[in-house]
């Protein structure tokens, strides 16, 4: 069986973060001239997750399949476990292929194809309820653009499959900067239309829609430094419920906004020639989630070629409206999932949807060989626990949980 949720925010970001921040397909285009040389890349991802036992006195408790028709999966039982506490959970291996064409001068058309595969086991109420899982992700991404002297547009559609869930995506995006190419102007609106069939539910057919829009302006402030402010709205309809967790009946209806601030600062003055990229993200939806994202990298080119490019990341959300934390009685015996309240209309005990704090480190090498091959490596640790949560509290019932990424990548310009 596959998970949807599960599936799409760990293919996409490696962390369970992004589930209460997921937007449409939407990318935006700055004023900037045809490229000159195509480009084909190639990267691959591993990602695998991992979280806090469930049990008593150190040990691991077998945790029940909530859901009928699947079989149960005992934690103790399952591969991964390691005496830190930590058990692994859902893996993934994906790879991408992308494609850039100039054409003419004017045109440049970009296509990503992308493969994905995940496994392991995903719980079915917090961090309790495991089941197994597994699915395979194909996408497929087509852009084409137009440029001109002050800005450029340009127009694309994506499509992706899994096995009960398909994703057809539609957006638009253009740029305008002004005479002296200092500020850039930048309007962009996109719109999914998704299908979700679950294998536990044959007889559920549902749909839901996302439209979004972002404005924002880019402005370069010195021969140093160049800031950025956007602003993002999406308003979505349908079924945002996961049919694979217990106790769980969202609203049809999520809308949301986000402002993202970004500052670069290059310091060719001090014999580094590096650059330092800092950034701040807010975000808010109709579920009642208010998110906090800061985001600081350094790049540092390095003698023949190479680049160092290391990265911290803090993550900090409060609890869904409906989200309901873990009872005395579920944290006493995992094996008994809490009830959602007798006149609660809606409800869920996914721990993404609870108040928690996140960290990520990183770290970026590449290569470049020569005028037209590039190779590179990331690769990143993810740690997310309720105390860390800045709106304080948190569920004390859920176990901590940890993600670490590898990608690998190469590319050659013709």
């Amino acid at each position: 069986m596959a998970s949807v949720s599960t599936t799409k925010s760990t293919v996409f970001s490696a962390a369970l973060v992004t589930a209460a921040m997921a937007l449409p397909s939407l990318q935006f285009a700055y004023a900037e001239a045809a490229p000159e040389r195509g480009v084909v890349s190639f990267k691959y991802l591993n990602y695998q997750d991992s979280q806090g036992i469930v049990g008593q006195s150190g040990s691991s408790t077998n945790v029940v399949n909530a859901l009928s028709g699947a079989s149960k999966v005992a934690s103790s039982g399952m591969s991964g476990t390691s005496a830190s506490g930590f058990q692994d959970r859902i893996g993934v291996n994906a790879y991408s292929v992308t494609a850039l064409v100039p054409i003419a001068g004017e045109w440049s058309v970009g296509t990503t194809y992308t493969s994905d595969s995940v496994s392991g086991a995903s719980p079915t109420y917090h961090s309790s309820g495991l089941v197994k899982m597994t699915d395979l992700r194909r996408a497929l991404d087509v852009q084409l653009t137009r440029y001109f002297s002050r800005g450029s547009v340009s127009f694309g559609t994506s499509y992706s499959k899994e096995t009960d869930y398909i994703s057809r995506g539609f957006n638009v995006q253009g740029s305008l900067s002004t005479e002296d190419k200092n500020t850039t102007f930048t309007l962009g609106g996109a719109f999914n239309n998704d299908s979700i069939n679950p294998v536990t539910q044959p007889n559920l057919d549902e749909k839901k829609q996302v439209a979004a829009g972002l404005i924002g302006v880019t402005r370069v402030l010195t021969p140093q430094d160049i800031v950025q402010l956007n602003f993002g709205y999406s308003k979505g309809n349908g079924y945002y419920s996961d049919p694979y967790k217990l106790n769980d009946n969202r609203p049809r209806d999520r809308n949301s906004f986000t402002a993202l601030a970004r500052w670069n600062h290059h310091f060719d003055d001090n014999g580094t020639d590096g650059t330092v990229h800092l950034s701040y993200r807010y975000y808010s939806d109709t579920f009642g989630i208010r998110a906090h994202t800061f985001d600081a990298e350094y790049v540092q080119p390095l003698y023949k070629g190479w680049t160092l490019t290391p990265l911290l990341r803090f993550y900090t959300q409060n609890e869904a409206d409906f989200y309901i934390s873990v009872a005395t009685a579920e944290a006493a015996d995992p094996t008994q999932p809490t009830p959602p309240p007798a006149d609660a209309v809606y409800y869920s005990e996914d721990q993404r949807l609870s108040s928690f704090g996140a960290i990520t480190a990183g770290l970026k090498v590449s290569k470049q060989i020569n005028k037209d091959w590039l190779v590179d490596a990331k690769y990143e640790q993810y740690e997310q626990r309720a105390q860390w949560s800045l709106s304080g509290g948190g569920d004390k019932g859920l176990t901590p949980f940890k993600a670490r990424s590898i990608q690998i990548g190469v590319s050659r310009q013709f």
